[in-house]
């Protein structure tokens, strides 16, 4: 991977829906040399999904989202890879990561209401043996997600500047 490639890379994480002459263009380079690096991209799993970025609450199907920590008992052999496999295989999981501090996994869950995600932590979650402890966040607004303000600005608005 070379600079180009990871030029490319970076504006297709701020729009994935560029077009390859337009990448072309901002890369130097000609759309077919661009469709082929993304293809080699792809092929060795680096670009691994396209996605859109959705206001669910703009859409009208407003979803309750939560962020869900957890202390585990890692498995012999496997550490934690054996049960964050299990866990991000329900559909509720949009996220799990590894994290340091007082808590081993954190796992992003969204549902429909409050009551399907304390109904997920409660019967799929928490009763698994090497979770030792759960603690539930609820995100109340969401600001900024996957580097995209959901905020709007209005005309005018300032920042605010002090000494």
């Amino acid at each position: 991977m070379d600079d180009k490639d990871r030029m490319i890379l970076t504006l297709l994480e701020e729009d994935c829906r560029v077009t390859p002459e337009n990448l072309a263009d901002m890369v130097d380079l000609t759309a077919e040399d661009v469709t082929k690096r993304i293809e080699v991209l792809e092929s060795a799993g680096v670009i691994r999904k396209y996605m859109a970025c959705i206001d669910w609450e703009k859409a009208g199907e407003g979803v309750v989202a939560a962020i869900i920590e957890l202390k585990v008992s890692p498995e012999r052999d496997f550490g934690y890879d054996k049960i964050a496999e299990r866990i991000s295989k329900f559909r509720q999981v949009r996220s799990l990561r590894l994290i340091s501090g007082a808590y081993d996994l954190e796992l992003l869950v969204v549902g429909k209401n409050i009551h399907e995600i304390t109904r997920f932590v409660a019967e799929q979650v928490a009763p698994m043996e090497q979770v030792r402890e759960t603690g539930t966040i609820l995100i109340m607004k969401t600001y900024k997600e996957n580097g995209l303000e959901f905020s709007e600005k209005r005309a005018g608005d300032r920042l605010l500047y002090t000494f």
